[in-house]
């Protein structure tokens, strides 16, 4: 599919720093690791990590001992804060027009939200049935590096809009949609967006009047 010249790709340049804006503004600054591994690691749905999940019980965190914690320094890479950092970079690059750069780090972003959110599921399921207070505070941590990874994700594929690369787009908004379904603001946003670049027929939400369910089709394997 193309897309117009240059007044297009102007206004995807506000689009993406607006919305990288925003989504920074919900990223809450969390404790920091140091190293990253492959980026093919299995990517978890926002809903099968929000399964279980319950209020935090009320505790006192020993914060005479923060210093003294190496992973909560500034400076490591595999941390919520570490991924902030890597957004504001990729919003500095996307505000001029360094697309090269942003998609590198939004990748980056990407990888580092990805890999903390599958180290606190596997914690929360270690400590399933052990001590549900840390089980469930580490799910909590999971579900919301989770939102940060779709959040980055979102932000790779309006680049690659961008820069008239809508193959490059369509598979990461299927993922987004696959992890926070339809019915979340996010999934509704890559569906939207899958319905701009022409590669689904019918918009989403429909409008009140318009029929839900689709025509039967044959069953091809019969």
């Amino acid at each position: 599919m193309v897309f117009p010249g240059t007044a297009r790709s102007s206004s995807f340049v506000c689009l993406l720093a607006l919305s990288t804006m925003a989504a920074l503004t919900l990223l809450p600054v969390s404790a920091q690791a140091q190293s990253i591994s492959s980026p093919d690691e299995v990517e978890q749905p926002i809903d099968a990590i929000e399964e279980g999940v319950t209020p935090e019980s009320d505790s006192s965190s020993p914060d005479d001992l923060e210093e003294l914690r190496p992973l909560s320094q500034d400076g490591s890479l595999l941390s919520i804060a570490g991924g902030q950092r890597l957004m504001t970079e990729a919003n500095d690059a996307i505000a001029s027009q360094d697309y090269a750069l942003a998609t590198r780090k939004l990748q980056e972003a990407r990888q580092v939200f990805n890999q903390l959110s599958n180290f606190y599921q596997e914690l929360a399921a270690s400590f399933s049935g052990i001590d549900n207070r840390i089980a469930d505070s580490q799910r909590t941590q999971a579900l919301e590096t989770a939102q940060m990874r779709d959040q980055a994700t979102y932000q790779l594929a309006l680049v690659h809009r961008a820069q008239n690369q809508p193959e490059l787009a369509v598979p990461l908004l299927v993922q987004i949609i696959r992890s926070q379904q339809p019915t979340r603001e996010l999934g509704q946003r890559a569906y939207r967006q899958l319905f701009e670049l022409g590669f689904v027929d019918s918009p989403y939400p429909r409008n009140s009047d318009e029929p839900t369910s689709a025509t039967p089709t044959p069953n091809v394997n019969n």
